[in-house]
């Protein structure tokens, strides 16, 4: 009888051991969370910044003279209305006595341009950033527009380039279009760069041998 138990049990044991060996076989690997997005990349003519944004979205137009530009995804409603994001430089390098204009005021700023044209102006969230190695700030409001009763979310990012001008990238957009449309405003910021400075002229170190000066000889001694 106690065989017969014995017996029973190990065969319970090296069931269980098989069917989990034939789990284990059958597994398959998990599939990527995220498949990488294809982008496009934009300069701006000038040799100015540039930048990677989503390969399905168009480019709307050059803003600020020339020195910005608004890339969007394509939508069905009217283009006032359209999410988007603008990529520009808005504070020129700062010339002669003139004091350059810090992140602080810039932001102060822009949050009354948007007081003035909204209306239940919320300020939602602001913190310290670091865009391409160069201190930057980020802003993100959210109001009523006055002349088409929409309501907006702005975020928005300033950077401080290296000779005192402020440049901007913002995303403007429906709130519930905001958790959608974040990872393609990251996006932007991750890849947004300034082009190296070229090294000024004759810094180079010139590569042809010079030739050497040979010692003076002492004169002889009588």
């Amino acid at each position: 009888m106690r065989l017969s138990l014995r017996v029973a049990i190990l065969v319970v044991l090296a069931l269980n051991l098989a069917a989990g060996a034939a789990g284990q076989k059958t597994a398959t690997p998990p599939a990527p969370l995220h498949k990488p997005v294809p982008r496009k990349r934009y300069c701006q003519p000038d040799g100015g910044f540039c930048f990677k944004y989503p390969n399905s979205w168009t480019v709307l137009g050059e803003v600020f003279d020339g020195n910005g530009v608004v890339v969007a995804p394509l939508q069905k409603l009217d283009k006032t209305l359209w999410d988007e994001i603008t990529v520009a430089l808005i504070v020129p390098p700062s010339e002669g006595d003139e004091e350059p204009m810090t992140l602080d005021s810039l932001i102060e700023q822009a949050s009354k341009s948007m007081r003035e044209g909204g209306q239940t102006f919320e300020t939602l969230q602001r913190q310290q950033r670091t865009v391409d190695h160069k201190p930057a700030q980020m802003l993100k409001v959210r109001y009523r527009e006055k002349a088409t009763d929409h309501d907006w979310v702005e975020e928005m990012v300033f950077i401080q380039g290296p000779d005192g001008e402020m440049y901007s990238v913002a995303l403007k957009c429906s709130p519930e279009n905001l958790a959608r449309l974040e990872p393609a405003f990251a996006g932007v910021l991750e890849s947004w760069v300034l082009p190296e400075p070229e090294p000024p002229a004759g810094a180079a170190e010139d590569d042809t041998p010079k030739q050497s000066t040979p010692p003076s000889k002492a004169p002889p001694r009588h």
